[in-house]
């Protein structure tokens, strides 16, 4: 069996659970070690890692942890019914809203960043 979680490093465990609360609907479920939460919300789970600005990700790294708004290969995409209310919510929460798709047929998209300048994507799930 697989499992897949995803960690989301936050310079601020506080900060990180208020906002994926109010934009997403994550509440915490556990937090084992301090500085480590996983929340969850409608069967998803994320763990937040709270991680110290201008630390190094790996030994040997040349790269420090920033928070402003940075490049990744890797995202998170929220698949949501309700494409405008959810956007507006994690707007509202501190998310920056970067590019909106509107597209009734297709379904719309919206790149945004959390305030710790980590992307991720709403997506408008189409019904089937």
């Amino acid at each position: 069996m697989l499992e897949v979680e995803i960690c989301v490093d936050v310079p601020d465990l506080d900060e990180g659970l208020r906002f994926y609360g109010e934009a997403f609907g994550f509440a915490p479920v556990l937090q084992p070690y301090p500085g480590v939460a996983v929340i969850a919300a409608d069967g998803v789970k994320i763990t937040l890692l709270q991680k110290r600005e201008g630390s190094s990700p790996s030994p040997g790294a040349t790269d420090v942890r920033r928070y402003q708004r940075h490049w990744t290969p890797v995202h998170v995409d929220f698949h949501v019914d309700d494409f405008r209310a959810a956007l507006d919510r994690a707007v509202a929460a501190g998310a920056v809203q970067e590019q909106v798709f509107d597209h009734p047929d297709h379904g719309s998209a919206a790149f945004c960043s959390d305030p710790f300048g980590n992307g991720f994507c709403i997506l408008h799930r189409k019904p089937k």
